[in-house]
């Protein structure tokens, strides 16, 4: 087990939540610098977004299209949250379906929303080696990279002097060992994160430019420090970069880091805004959001929280039940532990002083990968086989490719690509059978229905044409228990593909 594993796995002493002082064994020295003092009666805020404005800070949460269109959802978002990111209606296959067709239908509705509302979006994202639409994963070398920097132009320019900040480039860092990860942007060159980031600069000379990754909490991991040693690079030779994001998926009973404080405050030494951006934890510990919730109050340049979601039932790890409210938008005991540490900042604006960050990396880096899943499974082939092999049918109205991406304890992702055989079609419907009862919890790039083990998945807007040979694909984050096979039965608009 790695460092960072031992450190989110271990058992942690509990907290004591209230508007006193935190008395406890300590969880960290950094973590709890800066103790939560009782703030008086008038500095406390009853709502999420107030009481992070006591300190200049703002809470977000991510949302979809569907969520903006559902009134059960809004009034506890414009209540609760004043930043909002889109799910996934900003990433490149949303944005740019086909190369040099740009739609921003569904990121302008979730824009529009957050903006008629008072809120500010966070934009998500523009460079990733997953999520990217078919004709960008076909491309390599000087093509992909033209049409990277096409991409970024094209989707900063339609919102140039609009957002707050922007995730260039997401999830660049392999999981472990400190290094890229191996993916079609990185084979175009090492050069390929500073082009990015200059390439955004031009396009929009206001905008925060953030570089956004998961398993980066713990100071000791060789992912963190990999990161870091980039973001150290990139300041010192000019190349322009603001803000860096910590996706801050915590798993398991104890799963925060110790030196969590430690790792915010060092990157912020660098001169760099630090955000933690798609927040949730298994469960959702109370000690675990107060601690995450402190310790960036206790760095003056930690901007904000933003949870990925604000309900248990809208979550990509629905079965953990890992986000302050539950489905019927009730508020949980999270929900009351976030609140009191965000209060508890307001006694002293900017929260508490930060750590002394280390000035050298830790010499010996974990050996073993941490065991987060990424907040959205890559589309590109993993580095090692695939849970479940692909199968693609040669023949027939249609061909299928489907393959696990990832998976871990009860949850894994996958990948469908999708090929008309036939006439030329526009709309088109897929079903297909799970054969050991798995479940889809969050599928993008279409409208999915479950009954059973029966799935059914229908186009969206931008991408039902198909033609003759054309291909589409979509994936989706699911849940499994004891084994999961690939499916049976793929149809394509009611005719089996064989």
């Amino acid at each position: 087990m790695s460092d960072t594993v031992r450190a989110r796995a271990g058992a942690g002493p509990s907290w004591r939540r209230g508007r006193v002082a935190l008395v406890a064994a300590p969880v960290g020295a950094c973590l709890l610098a800066g103790a939560l003092l009782a703030p008086s009666a008038d500095a406390a805020a009853s709502t999420l977004a107030a009481a992070a404005g006591q300190s200049g800070r703002y809470f977000g949460t991510a949302m979809t299209t569907q969520d903006v269109n559902d009134s059960t959802q809004t009034a506890t978002v414009t209540r609760e949250f004043n930043m909002i990111t889109p799910g996934n209606e900003m990433k490149p296959d949303a944005t740019e379906p086909n190369q040099n067709q740009f739609n921003f239908t569904r990121g302008d509705q979730i824009y529009n929303y957050a903006v008629q509302r008072g809120m500010r979006v966070r934009g998500h994202t523009l460079a990733w080696h997953s999520q990217q639409p078919g004709w960008m994963q076909s491309l390599s070398g000087t093509a992909l990279r033209n049409a990277m920097i096409n991409h970024i132009n094209g989707v900063m320019a339609h919102y140039k002097g609009k957002l707050y900040a922007w995730d260039v480039v997401n999830e660049a860092y392999a999981d472990s060992g400190g290094g890229r990860r191996q993916s079609n942007l990185q084979a175009t060159g090492n050069d390929w994160i500073e082009v990015a980031f200059k390439t955004a600069r031009a396009a929009d000379p206001s905008v925060k430019l953030c570089y956004n990754d998961y398993n980066t909490d713990n100071w000791t991991s060789a992912k963190t420090q990999g990161v870091y040693a980039m973001i150290k690079d990139f300041k010192a030779r000019g190349v322009p970069i603001d803000c860096v994001g910590f996706q801050a998926h915590f798993t398991g009973g104890s799963s925060l880091p110790s030196n969590f404080q430690t790792t915010l405050s060092s990157f912020a030494a660098l001169g760099v805004d630090v955000q933690l951006t798609e927040v949730d934890v298994t469960n959702a510990s109370t000690t675990q959001y107060q601690g995450l919730t402190q310790a960036c109050m206790n760095v003056p340049r930690c901007a904000g929280i933003t949870l990925w979601g604000f309900r248990d039932s809208n979550s990509w790890r629905a079965s953990e039940k890992p986000l302050p409210f539950d489905g019927s938008n009730n508020k949980k005991p999270a929900y009351t532990s976030i609140l009191d540490a965000l209060n508890a900042a307001a006694t002293t604006y900017g929260g508490g002083t930060p750590t002394t960050p280390p000035t050298t990396p830790p010499t010996t880096p974990p050996t073993t990968p941490p065991t987060t899943p990424p907040t959205t499974p890559p589309t590109t082939p993993p580095t090692t086989p695939p849970t479940t092999p692909p199968t693609t049918p040669p023949t027939g109205t249609c061909s299928v490719a489907y393959a696990v991406s990832s998976q871990w304890g009860g949850g894994f992702g996958a990948g469908v690509t999708l090929t008309n055989r036939g006439a030329p079609v526009s709309s088109w419907k897929v079903t297909w059978t799970f054969p050991a009862g798995q479940t889809v919890q969050q599928l993008w790039n279409g409208t999915v229905t479950q009954t059973g083990s029966q799935v059914s998945v229908t186009n969206v807007a931008y991408n039902g044409t198909l033609g003759t040979g054309a291909s589409t694909s979509f994936g989706f984050n699911g849940s499994w228990t004891g084994s999961n096979p690939a499916p049976t039965g793929f149809t394509f608009n009611g005719a089996a593909c064989s």
